[in-house]
């Protein structure tokens, strides 16, 4: 009975059935007098026990043990102003004792050292923090247990490290304990040439600020000790704001040169060749419903879907973040110049454009790890100065670069810096100057691997979208346009829009293109409403009361201005080189490509007529719908109307000077001809363009091949529809399936904040993001609209017997020289010969070369073979893509205001 009252919680009673009493409450007095008791006990263990005696050591650990119970006991029993032990501990300098007893200890004695020590910095009644014997204590002890290197107590090393930091942050006047700074010393230039090399380290030595010293050693290493020792340095370099002696100190310290060379040795562990693969086991759902098989990497190459190549380079992003958050946390302008000239000599001149400029498209993929490593670090930064810095180096900007070092840090700048910087230039090595960045994207866009051109795309897709002002007069060649140029009408955008919709249709084998849509307006809204050209334009109006801030020499958007693409430029050349063999191209490879086109058309401070939309300037109009007959309809002419609305100025003119005098309804008139001269505007405006006469854009050219591709896929294969359709729902099934087995449950409780969908963050460096649009989709949207990366674990295979089939899709009937020139057009050669007769030299020219174009095209596509579910999923694609040049056009002419209504 006894026992069965234990178990369901009673007393129970050992003698006679009496229930146990219960301790009573120690006083702060009684327990001062027990901890003193135990202390005195520790201290006679110390002092009587013998060396390398295990039990000695086991006795110790036990001592302070019961020290620790004891004040964390108090901690949550006793009251502030009464925590007698811990007031017994400050005055009596227990932690002297302590920290010897520590640094002689076994590895239970140096633990328990450590929580003693947290005890101590945690407490809210003494300002251990700011004992200056402490301090010394404390180091002595932390400095001896870093060289024994415990891995047992290493977070609780560090996380003791952070403890410290974290005082200094919200106590600066504790600084003073912590660093000390020799002001006898002599600066770098002081000292002979010969002694400084040697004084590299010794200058700022660690005896005048260990803690810093301590945590720079684990800022590298993932996991809770990175973070913990991470977050403490942040904390130092806040202090500088209070402290201009740390400040100095820092400048001539080794922190620049630790962490830019800590940055290099991550890199340097990152593979050279890389294969973008993904997981067998839950690969993406567009690639599932494709003819998508993995392909092994070669023998030296590594798969980005390798856990080791992702811990690498998850370890080396967070220490680029960390270079980030120091450069964010500094208050001192010395200190971040001297990072950033050290970010850009010993990173980016000795490391990062080394390894690009040895990149090559042979070797198996130096060129695709390259490209992926500059992608993910620009999708990665987000601080101006780091951005400018990489861009301005890699890219050649006539501009100069950034001004890391002001001229009062000229004096004291660390003499490694100019070493570094003679040692570059008398190597010779070439410099962007010769070779840059921009430079290998062109080339390696036009690669024949899908890898490496994927790879571009995406590195493309990313500097147009988060970096546009420096892809100007680098990546893009530029035609500047005057704020008086011809804009779009409001006629012509309505029939352009009709344009997308009609070749979506011709495409669609059902009424789907509504139900995605609408997630493709939001996302381009999104898209556009983000992109950096677009803060000023949109609601950041300059006015009396919030004037439009100055712009720095540095601001990239102080470069900015309208332009359109030049006709001949050789990124969009090569973007339409592989959007005309779309329906041939790898999905990935169509994915990216789109994207980036997107990402293309999204500045606010580029005009897309030429290239994607109809030029103004070459509108033809039909003859029931000539702009002049408009304006005669009214039953005045235009020119009649100008020159009376004239005459009628002049006259107010003089009425108003009093020169002579006439009835109020000659004013009358005058708003009356300017009302009419209003509705002529506006119905010239609404007039629509003939664009199947107009010239087209080399856009909207190559979709009306592919378009007319797949009505010619129609003819040859009689139930390409219901193929189609079938592929369709294949998809949408195996994404819904795939969504739900993956999300998990919500644990959010009803009503709260996170109760609403949260915008999906693409990993930079999740091999699932090297398929993922860069537009989140809406999670209304399907299709083709709601893919894109998500993961399925048993993907719905398409079994039929067609799909199997090789099919050659027919050459894409469009020229790719010209940008402004017509579309090629659809009949035989024969039809075309007969036109060219009653035709001018200059349509006859243009057909002689978009049909040797075509002839061209044949023979590159010639035995090119794809699979029958291949050509289906990029149809999907294709059709998704001209639904967000349709989203794109409308959400343009509503936030950018870029069509002329009158």
């Amino acid at each position: 009975m006894e026992l069965w009252n234990r178990l369901i919680g009673g007393t129970g009673s050992s003698t006679g059935g009496h229930p146990q009493k219960l301790a009573t409450p120690l006083t702060p007095e009684e327990r001062l007098h027990k901890f003193k008791s135990n202390w005195q006990s520790l201290l006679h263990s110390w002092r009587n026990a013998r060396e390398n005696d295990p039990s000695s050591h086991d006795l110790l650990r036990s001592r302070i043990k019961r020290i620790n119970d004891m004040l964390v006991e108090e901690e949550k029993k006793v009251a502030n102003n009464r925590r007698l032990c811990m007031n017994f501990c400050y005055e009596n300098q227990v932690f002297i004792a302590v920290s010897k007893i520590g640094q002689n200890g076994s590895l239970g004695e140096v633990r328990e050292t450590i929580s003693l020590f947290s005890i101590f910095i945690d407490n809210e009644d003494e300002d251990f923090v700011g004992f200056e014997s402490f301090a010394q204590s404390l180091i002595a002890f932390l400095e001896t247990t870093n060289r024994m290197k415990l891995q047992e107590v290493e977070t609780e090393f560090v996380e003791l490290l952070f403890g410290i930091a974290a005082k200094i942050r919200m106590n600066p006047n504790n600084l003073r304990v912590w660093f000390t700074k020799d002001d006898s010393e002599d600066t770098p230039e002081e000292l002979p040439s010969g002694e400084a090399s040697q004084r590299f380290a010794g200058l700022t030595n660690k005896e005048q600020f260990p803690l810093f010293y301590l945590l720079i050693e684990y800022v590298h290493q993932e996991g809770r000790v990175g973070d913990f020792a991470r977050t403490g340095l942040l904390y130092i370099v806040e202090a500088t704001s209070s402290s201009k002696d740390l400040e100095q100190w820092l400048v001539q310290s080794d922190l620049s040169t630790l962490m830019a060379s800590g940055l290099g040795a991550l890199y340097s562990q990152l593979s050279r060749k890389l294969v973008m693969t993904y997981p067998t086991e839950e690969p993406p759902t567009i690639l599932t419903v494709s003819d998508f098989s993995a392909k092994p990497p070669s023998f030296d190459a590594v798969s980005s879907s390798s856990p080791e190549f992702q811990t690498h380079l998850e370890t080396f992003l967070s220490y680029l973040v960390f270079w980030q958050d120091v450069l964010e946390h500094c208050h001192s302008d010395e200190v971040k110049q001297t990072l950033l000239a050290h970010f850009q000599v010993l990173f980016l001149q000795q490391l990062l454009y080394p390894s690009l400029l040895e990149s090559s498209d042979i070797d198996g993929g130096s060129s695709v790890a390259v490209l992926t490593y500059v992608r993910v670090m620009l999708d990665t930064l987000d601080h101006a100065d780091m951005i400018h810095l990489i861009l301005s180096y890699l890219m050649n900007l006539p501009e100069k670069p950034l001004q890391v070092l002001s001229p009062s840090l000229k004096a004291k700048r660390r003499q490694s810096i100019d070493m570094l910087s003679r040692a570059a230039s008398l190597e010779d090595n070439p410099t962007p100057a010769i070779y840059s960045l921009a430079d290998l994207i062109l080339t390696t866009l036009g690669s024949k691997s899908p890898q490496t051109a994927s790879s571009t795309l995406r590195l493309i897709s990313t500097v147009l979208r988060k970096h546009y002002p420096y892809a100007m007069s680098t990546l893009l060649k530029t035609t500047p346009l005057s704020n008086t140029a011809p804009a779009r009408t409001i006629g012509a955008y309505n029939t352009e829009i009709d344009l997308f919709f009609s070749l979506v249709t011709d495409i669609a084998v059902e009424n789907s293109a509504a139900l995605t849509y609408e997630g493709h307006l939001r996302d381009i809204l999104t898209l556009l409403e983000s992109h950096p050209c677009s803060a000023r334009l949109l609601g950041l109006k300059p006015s009396a009361s919030a004037p439009a801030p100055a712009l720095s020499v540095n601001d990239p958007m102080s470069r900015m201005h309208i332009h359109t693409i030049a006709p001949h430029d050789p990124l969009l050349q090569g973007l339409l080189d592989i959007l005309s063999s779309f329906f041939s191209n790898p999905v990935e490879t169509n994915l990216v490509l789109t994207a980036a086109i997107i990402d293309l058309g999204a500045c606010a401070w580029m005009r897309p007529e030429g290239w994607l939309y109809f030029d103004p300037n070459s509108y033809i109009f039909s003859s029931s719908e000539n702009p002049h007959d408009a304006a005669d309809s009214s039953g005045d002419s235009t020119s009649d109307d100008d020159d009376d609305l004239s005459d009628m100025e002049d006259e107010l003119a003089e009425i108003l000077a009093g020169t002579i005098t006439t009835n109020v309804d000659s004013r009358e008139d005058i708003f009356a001809i300017k009302s009419r001269h209003r509705q002529s505007a506006l119905r010239r405006s609404r007039l629509r363009p003939d664009l199947e006469a107009s010239p087209p854009p080399p856009i909207v050219s190559i979709l009306r091949a592919l378009t007319q591709q797949v009505q010619d896929f129609r003819r040859e294969i009689a139930d390409f529809d219901e193929r189609l359709s079938e592929h369709r729902n294949n998809f949408e099934v195996t994404d819904s399936l795939s969504e739900a087995l993956n999300s998990p449950p919500p644990s959010f409780p009803p009503g709260s904040s996170s109760a609403g969908t949260a915008p999906r963050k693409i990993d930079p460096f999740n091999a699932l993001s090297l398929v993922t649009r860069p537009m989140s989709r809406g999670p209304s949207s399907t299709g083709a609209s709601t893919t894109m990366g998500a993961p399925v674990r048993r993907p719905r295979a398409v079994t039929t017997g067609r799909d199997e089939v090789m099919l050659a899709p027919p050459p894409v009937k469009t020229p790719r020289k010209g940008i402004h020139l017509p579309p090629p057009p659809e009949d035989d050669e024969d039809e075309d010969e007969r036109k060219d007769e009653g035709g001018d030299e200059e349509e006859r020219a243009y057909r002689e070369q978009a049909r040797a174009d075509r002839k061209k095209l044949e023979r590159e596509q010639e035995g090119r073979k794809v699979t029958l579910r291949h050509v289906l999923t990029n149809v999907m694609i294709l059709q998704e893509f001209i639904l967000e040049l349709a989203a794109l056009t409308q959400a343009r002419a509503s936030l950018y205001g870029d069509v002329k209504y009158a």
